[in-house]
């Protein structure tokens, strides 16, 4: 038995010879399984095991900031193959098919997060617009005076609630840390968001209106999606 220390961002390649019939469990932090065709695979938790024998995994990574520990136990046994070989064939050790098969139902799940919280954001814009109009708030930012019907805000904030899941998904799928990723790319986006109300020519009540809008929908969207990418890749 021998224990492997990752430090965090650290990879480690598999060498076949050395995981023939070994078994290992990881003891603290989380290891992430990385396959042969450089797909990232699952992320494994404390007290999780696995086999890598036949698994087409290449390297271990430490996808997290503290170190984290494998214990790896390499029996002689023929019972304990006999053991291993029973787990492979019902699926349970870690392997390409589960790995991409985890990897969809994390995105599909994410996805649903993201449309339940676009369409959320697309009731509260529209519902808080509607107010607004009621309270007097003409939205007029031309000066022909046309001004932004509600179907429009709805349509809007739609778009770039879209843009919002479309960016958190590429981290999702990219970046080691999606979820600290989305958080300062959606603040950022929020920020510069607030340029075109500003430079409309808008009276005040629409420009401060639309700029509560803008909030609104960030408001919205970016908890829910940091929520959901933490879900699914754990803290970091």
């Amino acid at each position: 038995m021998r224990t492997l220390a990752l430090r965090g961002g650290e990879r480690v390649a598999v060498v076949g010879a050395e995981w023939y019939d070994a078994f290992g469990v990881v003891t603290r932090g989380r290891v992430e399984l990385e396959l042969r065709d450089g797909e990232p695979g699952p992320v494994l938790g404390r007290d999780a095991g696995f086999w890598l024998r036949g698994t087409g995994v290449r390297a271990l990574r430490n996808p997290g900031r503290r170190t984290a520990r494998v214990c790896i136990v390499t029996p002689d046994t023929e019972a304990w193959r006999n053991d291993m070989n029973s787990m492979n064939d019902t699926g349970a050790v870690a392997g390409p098919p589960s790995s991409r098969s985890s990897r969809t139902h994390r995105l599909r799940g994410f996805l649903g997060t993201g449309l339940i919280a676009t369409l959320a954001a697309m009731a509260a814009t529209t519902l808080t617009a509607a107010l607004a109009r009621a309270a007097g708030v003409d939205f007029e930012v031309s000066d022909s005076g046309e001004a932004i019907p509600l179907s429009g805000i709805a349509v809007v904030t739609g778009f770039f609630s879209a843009v919002g899941c479309v960016i958190a998904v590429a981290l999702l799928r990219w970046s080691a840390h999606p979820a600290k990723q989305f958080v300062r790319t959606a603040v950022s986006l929020t920020a510069i968001s607030f340029v075109p109300p500003l430079l409309s020519g808008a009276n005040t009540a629409t420009t401060t209106a639309l700029l509560a809008l803008h909030l609104i929908a960030a408001t919205v969207m970016v908890p829910t999606l940091t929520r959901g990418l933490r879900a699914r890749v754990g803290p970091t």
